[in-house]
């Protein structure tokens, strides 16, 4: 899905990747809120491998799988014979890089776990990992990073680059803010900022991340792509590099079906310094923690999967859960009795969640509870785009610290769950939660909301409301930040208690006394903050299917038509609360055979007549 690589020179490159930041943000979101998204993921897409190295049938062991990957030469397949293997033991790439482990589809080939293995720390029923076992806070290389601050900017210098060549992967980090100064606020300390503290993914009291491929070293000075996403890197925060001994990168798992009932790894799929891998066209049941790990990781790609179930439907069950990432892309997926479908539970800088479908987030803990199906949860997360996603909610939440800079886009949540009764709310944003966009969505659940927000200090209609901002804690109670709502950027969002869209000057940012918004000059809205166009496996849905400028759509609002997940999950035989066993999934059967690897069409010319607004 990622922008096909053009060979046109240096200066042209420029101002095409220029003209395509004007084009995302179209004079909507200002540049210091925002990064370009659209080189999110693999670039130049997951590749389409033809060639197979090795074919095993049913009844193959974990063994000979992990043989045959470990033999098959690099752009090569492995491929799994429809049937099923039952597997005593995990499945283990061990830093072969460049393997495609591909079934016969979700619904022919099938793996069922008895066992898992060892995956860099913790265990896995599937894992991709380098050979390198220093992860983190114990690194294999470490450094002081002495210049380059600035937002953008691809030139850093560093205290040592030994063991660093051209395509490392770099860890850059800084020291939390001691305090709060009104402005970005990087902070997990217990009581202060975080109900329970760090969640544990980053280097001691370092939770800003951004994880970035080095593209050459002279001397001290390391050039990086991408460039720096945050305004607020600092010599006075004593700024760090760290990296490893290699990374896997280039392999992925494809097309099959995997049954974690009885794996017992912590994770079901787990990435471990791993770069540009993939999950695509899986069906995955009963993970214990997690269905698929993003640890110290940068670029992975899940698409055009279905995830049912989690083991225990309590506190650490999750579908997708980045754990200190960058510029990931989680997109066109199912997530059905997933208790936290989507959550953010360390740095997952520039990462993009779109177009997924959530249902049924069952949690056992509590049964009139809402989880919500998008969720971050940890100190760090910034410059993240959530984009076409229908689920019931979004939640920025205080448990591990704050956030800032986090975009939505086009996503439909109706703040309702069938049976639920508490943080009933389309959209939450925890205390410390700074410097927010949202724009164009579809919010709320006609006769159920009655108030527009739940704003602190004033409160008084949590359950109820549309949007609750600011509050420390849990809906409508605790201390108070009013920055959550004073830095928030509201713009064409339609919602059930006013029952319109709402072009509102006055909730843009124009007066923040940091990082300010002008207000749009048009209501004209992009499709797309990150794809150059309809992606190949949309199907014949109206391109973009949420949104103010969306009519005759299928909800009550008529701004919102189903996605493509959503129309998967209704084709395959899904129930309308989610309830039930799980379902037979194909991908290609879904989507018609976009699911392909192949990158999206090339993107549109630039535009035309733009008018630039002072930012």
């Amino acid at each position: 899905m990622r922008r096909k690589q053009l060979l046109l020179l240096p200066l042209v490159l420029l101002s095409i990747s220029t003209c395509l930041q004007a084009q995302n943000a179209n004079g909507i979101i200002a540049p210091a809120r925002s990064v370009d998204w659209s080189q999110a993921g693999i670039s130049e897409g997951i590749p389409n491998r033809t060639t197979i190295c090795t074919t095993l049938n049913a009844g193959a062991s974990a063994s000979q799988i992990n043989s045959a990957i470990a033999s098959c030469p690099s752009g090569q397949v492995v491929f799994l014979s429809a049937g099923t293997y039952n597997l005593s033991s995990g499945i283990d790439f061990a830093n072969n890089s460049g393997v495609t482990l591909r079934g016969a589809g979700a619904d022919k080939t099938f793996l069922i776990f008895s066992g898992d293995t060892g995956c860099n720390g913790a265990n896995a029923d599937v894992c991709f990992r380098s050979g390198d076992n220093n992860w983190p806070g114990g690194p294999s290389h470490s450094a002081n990073w002495t210049a380059g601050y600035s937002k953008g900017t691809t030139t850093i210098t560093l205290s040592s680059t030994s063991g660093l060549s051209s395509g490392s992967l770099l860890f850059l980090d800084q020291t939390n803010d001691s305090s709060d100064t009104g402005g970005v606020w990087v902070c997990e300390a217990g009581s202060t900022c975080a109900q329970e503290g760090p969640a544990g993914a980053e280097r001691s009291n370092r939770a800003q991340s951004q994880v970035v491929t080095v593209t050459g070293v002279s001397g001290n000075n390391v050039t990086i792509t991408p460039g720096l996403y945050m305004p607020n890197w600092s010599s006075s925060q004593s700024p760090g590099a760290w990296w490893g001994n290699g990374t896997i990168s280039m392999s992925g798992i494809e097309d099959l079906s995997m049954d974690h009932t009885k794996g017992g790894g912590t994770s079901g799929v787990s990435f471990v310094d791993a770069y540009k891998c993939w999950v695509k066209g899986v069906r995955s049941i009963d993970p214990n923690r997690n269905h698929v790990w993003f640890q110290w990781s940068a670029r992975i790609i899940v698409r055009d999967s279905y995830f049912f179930n989690t083991q225990n439907h309590q506190s650490q069950s999750y579908g997708i859960e980045p754990y200190l990432s960058s510029d990931d892309v989680v997109e066109n997926n199912i997530f059905q009795q997933v208790t936290t479908p989507i959550q953010v539970n360390g740095s997952c800088s520039g990462c993009v969640f779109g177009y997924n479908f959530t249902i049924d987030n069952v949690y056992n803990t509590s049964a009139g509870w809402m989880i919500a199906g998008n969720s971050l949860h940890a100190a760090g997360v910034d410059n993240v785009l959530f984009e076409g996603n229908e689920a019931n909610a979004g939640i920025f939440d205080d448990i591990h610290g704050s956030h800032n800079f986090i975009t939505l886009f086009r996503n439909q949540y109706l703040g309702w769950e069938s049976g639920k009764n508490s943080q009933t709310n389309a959209l939450q944003i925890y205390y410390g939660v700074r410097f927010v966009n949202v724009i164009g969505n579809v919010l709320g659940k006609s006769g159920y909301h009655k108030s527009y927000e739940d704003d602190c200090p004033s409160g008084g209609n949590p359950n109820a409301s549309v949007y609750v901002l600011g509050w420390f804690g849990n809906t409508g109670s605790g201390k108070c930040d009013p920055l959550v709502a004073s830095t928030m950027m509201r713009w064409g969002n339609y919602d059930v208690v006013n029952n319109a869209v709402e072009w509102n000057s006055a909730e843009v940012p124009t007066g923040a006394a940091q990082f300010p918004n002008a207000v749009p000059a048009s209501h004209t809205l992009p499709s797309s903050f990150y794809l150059s166009a309809k992606p190949d496996w949309w199907g014949s849905m109206p391109w973009p299917a949420i949104g103010p400028d969306v009519t005759g759509g299928s909800d009550s609002s008529g701004h919102a038509y189903d996605n493509p997940a959503k129309v998967c999950y209704n084709d395959i035989g899904g129930s309308a609360d989610g309830s039930g066993s799980v379902l037979s999934f194909n991908a290609d059967g879904c989507y018609g055979g976009g699911s392909s690897s192949s990158p999206p069409p090339a993107a549109p010319a630039p535009p035309t007549n733009l008018t630039a607004t002072p930012q």
